[in-house]
């Protein structure tokens, strides 16, 4: 056997094994997210779905005492960072829920844009206008900057900030297919903005 065709083979080998712990992983942060929720609730489903650009995001579904449906999406990355950060990780995505519960009747998963247009028209009327309101609303009386940009590397981004602060990064940006991700997750997409905008208060030391 030649060098190549060991390498090749250590490398094949190294691959499978890798996508094997990836498949564990997965496995691992879905029964995680399960558990966390059925301490919480009662009847809990969940699913998980392989996205192109983000890898594999966690659907699950929670039931009321009605049997209205009330569904949520999330990030393996994300739940990655909740699981292991040693706080209590069923107090965050039960918060969700719990917030998804206000509206009387059940929630499921808002219906995907099957075209760009419809995508387009989903940010324009729905993710845009309510990103620009929570972050306007949030810092209100304080002069906010809240909209559209262009970034070279990744494309069309929602951009917020404070002209008030003149030294340093005053903008946080976001890609606008991230915002509407959350949006078709049934996640609140201003939940990033702000909390790029908190961050940017952090960095210059205002509370």
């Amino acid at each position: 056997m030649n060098n190549e065709t060991a390498n090749a083979e250590a490398n094949g080998k190294q691959e499978a094994e890798n996508a094997e712990k990836f498949q564990e992983l997965i496995k691992a942060v879905y029964h995680n997210g399960l558990v966390a929720l059925k301490m919480h609730f009662d009847e809990v489903n969940g699913q998980v779905m392989n996205q192109e650009v983000y890898g594999p995001i966690f659907i699950y579904e929670v039931k009321d005492e009605s049997n209205n449906g009330y569904t949520c999406g999330f990030f393996l990355r994300e739940l990655v960072a909740k699981f292991q950060s040693g706080g209590d990780p069923s107090l965050w995505i039960s918060s969700f829920f719990v917030e998804l519960m206000k509206t009387e009747g059940g929630k499921p998963l808002p219906k995907s844009p099957t075209s760009e247009d419809e995508a387009k028209a989903m940010l324009d009327k729905v993710v845009i206008p309510h990103c620009i309101a929570a972050v306007e609303e949030e810092f209100a009386p304080e002069k906010v900057h809240a909209g559209l940009d262009w970034n070279k590397d990744i494309g069309p981004v929602f951009e917020a900030g404070f002209p008030a602060i003149r030294e340093g990064n005053n903008v946080c940006a976001f890609p606008l297919h991230l915002l509407l991700a959350h949006h078709l997750l049934n996640r609140d997409p201003s939940e990033v903005l702000l909390q790029g905008m908190y961050k940017i208060r952090a960095e210059h030391g205002i509370e």
